[in-house]
């Protein structure tokens, strides 16, 4: 089995697959007679096609045992797909470059409390994989309506997914 160690998520590594939802160098201002401070146009939401629509979902997931064997990608024509956590925990984000419509070697990015992902519509990603022993919510946006917004494709070899170990 093929090995993939997690690596940080930044937003210049992760930027070829989509966004990092993350207030760090975001633009901001304050709102609500200085009460609030809204981060702006933090992820390119994307619905295309006919009857398009945003939806805004909590997905309730329980946590992946590691090392982690990824069997299954998946990606969506038709809209990108946004993981926001609702606890402060850890998740990872793994995706894959295109490769002539089949995705090539799996990248896994470990996001820390704070922050999300917003994968780019058609990238290749894995499903949603919270870590750490306890069941995670996320808020999700991602396309609604009509067409066929789901591609999986299963490796014939799996992948192993690991951890960096620690310094």
């Amino acid at each position: 089995m093929k090995t993939v160690t997690a690596e940080p998520l930044t937003k210049h590594a992760f930027r070829p697959f989509g966004d990092v939802i993350e207030t760090e160098g975001a633009e901001s201002l304050l709102i609500n007679g200085g009460m609030c401070r809204r981060f702006n146009d933090l992820a390119r939401v994307e619905a295309v096609g006919e009857g398009a629509r945003v939806l805004v979902n909590i997905f309730r997931a329980r946590p992946y045992p590691l090392p982690l064997k990824l069997a299954i990608v998946e990606r969506h024509p038709l809209g990108s797909q946004a993981f926001v956590p609702l606890q402060p925990r850890p998740f990872l984000a793994i995706v894959c470059p295109d490769e002539a419509g089949r995705p090539g070697t799996p990248r896994a990015f470990l996001a820390q409390p704070g922050q999300g992902v917003n994968y780019a519509r058609n990238t290749w990603h894995a499903v949603l994989t919270p870590i750490g022993g306890e069941v995670q919510d996320f808020l999700v946006i991602d396309r609604g309506g009509e067409g066929s917004n789901l591609e999986e494709f299963f490796f014939a070899d799996p992948f192993e997914v690991r951890l960096p170990e620690a310094p």
